[in-house]
């Protein structure tokens, strides 16, 4: 199986409709649908210094110390890209 990523939109009608041109082969297709969710930190900008430092709670000791030493997050890390990866690694597309 191979795995093509498109962008596209549901309409009022619940229709998903792709909006880029599609470049494969006719024949059966499965579809996996990832609807795009909005963060709260792109309605809620955060200074430079609650950036760097998150804070993250945990009542389990090991767990805590191990998410008070994790480094942060890079700056250019995409989560739809990593969910898409995950879901080529599971299905193995």
């Amino acid at each position: 199986m191979q795995a093509y990523k498109l962008k596209g939109k549901i309409d009022d009608a619940g229709n998903l409709v792709i909006t880029e041109p599609v470049k494969m082969p006719p024949g059966d297709v499965e579809v996996i649908v990832l609807q795009v969710v909005e963060s709260a930190s792109s309605t809620n900008p955060k200074t430079e210094s609650q950036q760097e430092k998150p804070k993250r709670k945990s009542k389990v000791k090991s767990l805590r110390e191990l998410l008070e030493n994790a480094p942060p997050v890079p700056p250019d890390f995409d989560p739809e890209q990593a969910r898409w990866e995950g879901l080529k690694e599971k299905y193995d597309l």
